[in-house]
Parts: C-alpha cells; sequence; structure tokens
C-alpha cells in the first residue's frame, strides 16, 4: 500500500492557501480535502509494516505542534514540477517530524535521508510548467509571494494510503493519532 504520514491543514489556514492557489491559474489544483502537510512519504508498504508503525506511534504520547505559513515557493528548478506554501520550521514540528523518524525506524521502514522543507502542495504541473504558462504562474506567486499568517495549532496525525489515478490521487485515512496540547 502506497502512504504516508501527514497533518491536516488545521481550517484558520484554508482561506489563505486557496486564495494562493486561485491566484496561480495554471496546473492542476490539489484538492481543498487533499491539502495537508507531509511529515514522511513512506511509499509502498506492506500491511504487517503499517502495523508495526501503528504500535510505534501509539506507543508514547506524540509532542504538539502549530503551522504557519511562510511564504510560496516551487519544487523542481527552472522546470517547476509544484507551487507549494512554505511553512514555518518551527522546533516543536522538527521535534513531532523526529518522533514519526523514531517510529518509522521502530517499525523497520527506512526511508532514504532527506532534507526536511516543509511544505503544503497547492499545485502540480505534470511534466513541469509549460513556457507558455510561466507569466501567468509568475505573476500569481507574485501576488502571494508574502504570504504569511499566525501559528495554528494541529490536533492530530494521520496515516494516509495514496491510490494514484489519471485525475490526481485519491487519499484515505487510515489511522489518526492525537498530538499533545
Amino acid at each position: 500500500m502506497r502512504c504516508f504520514l501527514a497533518l491536516p491543514i488545521p481550517e484558520p489556514l484554508l482561506p489563505a492557501l486557496l486564495d494562493a492557489q486561485e491566484a496561480v491559474p495554471v496546473g492542476r489544483a490539489v484538492p481543498e480535502e487533499n491539502l495537508h502537510l507531509t511529515l514522511a512519504f513512506l511509499g509502498e508498504q506492506p500491511d504487517f509494516a503499517l502495523a508495526e508503525l501503528d504500535a510505534a506511534l501509539m506507543a508514547a504520547p506524540l509532542p504538539g505542534c502549530t503551522l504557519a505559513l511562510e511564504g510560496l515557493e516551487s519544487f523542481g528548478g527552472r522546470r517547476v514540477k509544484l507551487l507549494a506554501a512554505g511553512v514555518t520550521r518551527a522546533p516543536e514540528l522538527v521535534a513531532l517530524r523526529e518522533r514519526v523518524q523514531g517510529a518509522l525506524r521502530a517499525a523497520g521502514i527506512a526511508l532514504p535521508r532527506e532534507r526536511f522543507r516543509p511544505h503544503v502542495t497547492l499545485r502540480r504541473f505534470g511534466n513541469g510548467l509549460r513556457e507558455a504558462d510561466r507569466a501567468r504562474f509568475e505573476q500569481g506567486v507574485a501576488r502571494f509571494a508574502a504570504l504569511r499568517s499566525a501559528p495554528e495549532p494541529v490536533a492530530e496525525l494521520r496515516l494516509v494510503s495514496s491510490q494514484l489515478t489519471p485525475e490526481g490521487a485519491v487519499y484515505e485515512t487510515l489511522a489518526v493519532y492525537p498530538l499533545a496540547g
């Protein structure tokens, strides 16, 4: 099963994210119900590994955290693959990610080491942003480059399955883990 661990977006942050998403009229928008912050992408995992992960995440309380928006960023270099809202790399968010990484190790799920760049994906550009769309992309991004928000508490961590379809990913929440605070 293809899965990831994610934080849902606190309700007060959604309007700003949707406004920023709408300001960039190119690419494929991520549906509102799919907006999230990925703490760990697990890829394909067997059921027994997910059961071990569930036990590891339930073993001790998970630390609470907040999310605060911090500008827009693109991923993929000159051939932009996605547009995202940056999220402040707050100490409590980093602590939660480290706890999640520990649970993954305890469950025997080895992931490649990667730099943690917290973000919420807003738009995807398939094989890359077309040159014909670059001006509209840059205009929309410029309007929301200074996107900022106050920190908002996150109530839970979710284990989510992701099934890829031609219309985009279909997500299903498999488990919910409350966060302290």
